[in-house]
């Protein structure tokens, strides 16, 4: 009888406890869409209590995201109707504790938020662009000059991209290590060490905290005429148990690991088909890497690949020991060797440690770089310093950049 009345007497305080536990999520009581404008809107949303929302935007279609953690869409709260370069809104749960948002776009806008607490703010299309406008540069950075001049043979030119920027951070470690940031300071010194190279020389998709659309990291390294693109990212999973480095091309036909095939599944299917449950990295790696359907092309970015993960193993843990291939809709350079680094799993407490001392974020850029060296040293381009020097090694008259053949 005392227990009854015990089990009784519990259960009636975990029912007490209920709506407290409800409470505490914060509520998307109103969302409101004005637009002045073909060009631009502007989103408004009430919430109960503060959120700490995450905004990015996506192509294939052109969208932008929001998500709102800790929330939920309160009862009776609908998503307004289409307003301006907007022509669509709907909502759901990214999972049990997020609620996103999806604005379908006419065409690619930047958004910016401006508002905070309880009430945020968002702008899209050209009351956005003042802000975001330096987030799309005209051009790639270039750290330097040419190294060798034409009759000497050319540079060959290593794009590198920094992943995420500005209003998204990527992934975060436990004490708040921003994956931007550390990709930046990576991406940075990894340019250096180029640019010191005889025969190589580095362009920065991005060189200071800023959102670059994706169509507009692929543009900028056509602009640059890249020889090879390497997008620098770090890593994130719930087990913060799991670590190491991973590197990934495109996958041509099947992917290379169930755990790849997941990735792709989660980052493209759900994302590109405009669903609402994006994986939590549809945004990082389903941001860089395109279908690069050549069958030249990414065999030559595989040989580049696996050089760089074999370096990346003499400065920490590898995930895979073999590159990593699934079927990522991002990257539309066919002509470009493209790969992508997940450097380190900010996840994981003692990486994430690492990730944030210049010393392993030099050690992981020398890393990179020694692969890529490696690569062009044994597969140089046509008229570059490498080929040149290959040819000399072999005796061979070399091919002079732009000389007509007789």
């Amino acid at each position: 009888m005392v227990r009854t009345c015990l089990r009784f007497g519990m259960a009636v305080a975990a029912l007490i406890a209920l709506p407290s536990l409800a409470s505490a999520a914060a509520q998307l009581q109103k969302a409101e869409l004005k637009s002045a404008s073909a060009d631009s809107a502007q989103l408004v949303l009430a919430l109960s209590a503060a959120a700490a929302p995450k905004v990015f935007a996506l192509e294939s279609p052109d969208r932008v995201v929001i998500d709102l953690p800790a929330t939920r869409l309160a009862s009776g709260a609908r998503m307004p109707k289409a307003a301006g370069p907007v022509k669509s809104i709907r909502s759901g749960m990214q999972d049990r504790r997020t609620l996103r948002l999806v604005l379908e776009l006419d065409r690619a806008l930047a958004p910016q938020l401006v508002g905070q607490g309880n009430q945020l703010i968002i702008n899209i299309g050209s009351a956005a662009s003042a802000v975001a406008a330096p987030s799309t540069p005209a051009a790639p950075v270039a750290v330097r000059a040419a190294h060798a001049p034409a009759d000497e043979g050319r540079d060959v030119i290593v794009v590198i991209d920094a992943g995420h920027g500005g209003q998204d951070p990527g992934a975060s470690g436990a004490t708040g290590t921003r994956e931007k940031d550390v990709v930046l300071a990576i991406a940075r010194a990894l340019a250096k060490r180029i640019d010191a190279e005889p025969g190589m020389k580095a362009y920065l998709t991005r060189d200071d905290d800023r959102f670059i659309p994706l169509r507009e990291r692929m543009n900028l390294a056509r602009k640059a005429r890249a020889d090879i693109f390497v997008s620098v990212h770090a890593d994130s999973i719930r087990n913060r148990d799991v670590s190491g480095s991973s590197v990934y091309v495109l996958a041509d036909r099947g992917a290379s690991s169930e755990a790849a095939r997941w990735l792709a599944e989660q980052e493209n299917a759900a994302d590109l088909k405009g669903g609402v449950s994006l994986g939590d990295k549809s945004d990082q790696l389903a941001a860089v890497l395109m279908d690069v359907s050549q069958g030249a092309s990414i065999g030559s970015s595989v040989v580049a690949a696996e050089r760089v993960l074999a370096q990346l193993d003499r400065v920490g843990t590898i995930r895979k020991t073999e590159v990593q291939r699934a079927a990522f809709a991002v990257l539309k350079s066919p002509d470009i060797p493209s790969m992508l680094v997940e450097t380190a799993y900010i996840s994981n407490p003692s990486e994430e440690r690492k990730l944030r001392t210049a010393a392993h974020q030099q050690a992981v850029a020398e890393a990179i770089f020694n692969g890529v060296r490696e690569h062009f040293r044994t597969s140089p381009p046509d008229g570059s310093l490498f080929a040149r020097q290959r040819d000399s090694r072999r005796g061979a008259t070399p091919i002079i950049a732009g000389s007509a053949t007789p």
